[in-house]
């Protein structure tokens, strides 16, 4: 069994994928990421290929192995899984984080009046991936006692105002507390972390010239605390708990940083 961390950030072309990757590179891991956006086939007008992570990765100290990825098909995240366990017999990280709810119009609105394809890009390209991810990752975090991290969002008491958003995000908790249990009997811990109100290409797009909120976050920052996180020898404590990125933050002294994408 080779000696050198492993990781796997899904959705990482850009965002929060990216920033988790990004910040994983200081630790000079072995970073696979996954992301359907490539520098052959673009899906996004956003800026950010899972390659062009990758290359950042390297170039941090880590190293960056990308892969071309949708995450709806099963067979292909299978095969994925199947290429890293022949190269490294475990992974001691697994960050599922991709998530499609943004590829349709997103703004709360009755539940009447949604478009009943967000369903595809919030469950089946979001809770779904995030299972799916996870089914296949477990195998190869209890060969290493690795840490298995799901992005979702710690949803207020009335929710967001968009119920496929609602689904989504509860469904996401509802699967770390439920993995974290059948995972509990391999020592290894499963925790939903939940990001603040960050600065992603999407959300730097959408605002313009506008201006942000004064206490909005990184995407790196939010990668330093998961990396933190995955470092803490008492992380299990953690396990099956929805953490706010800004609890792990004060939890592990980490301050804020001002890059807008970095």
């Amino acid at each position: 069994m080779s000696a050198e961390k492993v990781a796997l950030v899904t959705g990482s072309a850009r965002g929060i994928g990216r920033g988790i990757a990004l910040a994983l590179a200081e630790t000079g891991s072995v970073v696979h990421l996954t992301d359907r956006d490539s520098r052959h086939r673009k899906h996004s007008e956003l800026p950010g290929t899972v390659e062009d992570t990758a290359d950042e990765v390297s170039a941090r100290g880590g190293t960056g192995i990308p892969h071309v990825l949708d995450h709806t098909d099963d067979e292909a995240v299978a095969e994925v899984f199947a290429q890293i366990g022949q190269q490294h017999s475990g992974v001691d990280l697994v960050v599922a984080n991709a998530f499609d709810g943004n590829a349709l119009p997103f703004a709360p609105a009755p539940f009447w009046q949604l478009r009943i394809d967000h369903w595809s890009t919030m469950i089946d390209a979001g809770l779904r991936s995030h299972l799916v991810t996870a089914r296949h990752a477990a195998p190869l975090l209890i060969e290493r006692t690795g840490l298995l991290v799901l992005t979702g969002y710690a949803l207020p008491e009335n929710g967001s105002g968009h119920v496929f958003y609602d689904l989504a995000m509860t469904g996401i908790s509802t699967l770390g507390k439920s993995m974290a249990r059948d995972l509990a009997e391999h020592d290894v811990a499963a925790v939903t972390v939940s990001p603040g109100f960050t600065r992603t290409e999407a959300i730097l797009a959408a605002f313009g010239e506008a201006p942000l909120p004064p206490n909005s976050d990184s995407v790196q920052h939010v990668g330093r605390v998961v990396a933190a996180l995955w470092n803490d020898p008492k992380a299990g404590a953690l396990s099956g708990t929805t953490a706010t990125i800004a609890e792990l933050a004060q939890r592990y002294q980490i301050t804020k940083s001002t890059e807008a994408l970095a």
